[in-house]
């Protein structure tokens, strides 16, 4: 009779596991290397290196106008003229330079 009165002890273990099973998963489901935290840094590590990515493609963009029109077969005076005082230095004879 001694038995029937308290709850059996293996019962109390196997909820207890289970709890424990499922305190694990949701620990892991939120914070885990795969979790829904590290998902939003994923996601926000890819939208900051998406906009580096647009930021390059622009520079390369500009970069490549500016050598097609320093090129042979095209060559803009206005941009030679640019980056010659730029590069080297130079002023014209009728310019005065202010340091």
């Amino acid at each position: 009779m001694s038995n029937e009165s308290r709850p059996a002890f293996g019962l109390f273990l196997y909820f207890g596991a289970i709890l424990m099973l499922g305190m694990y998963f949701t620990f892991a489901a939120v914070q885990g290397e795969y979790g829904l935290f590290r998902r939003a840094e994923v996601v926000a590590a890819n939208e900051d290196l998406s906009a580096e990515l647009a930021r390059l493609d622009s520079r390369i963009e500009e970069m490549a106008n500016k050598t097609a029109r320093l090129s042979d077969d095209f060559l803009d005076l206005d941009l030679l003229d640019q980056q010659a005082r730029d590069v080297l230095g130079l002023v014209r004879v009728d310019e005065f330079v202010l340091r």
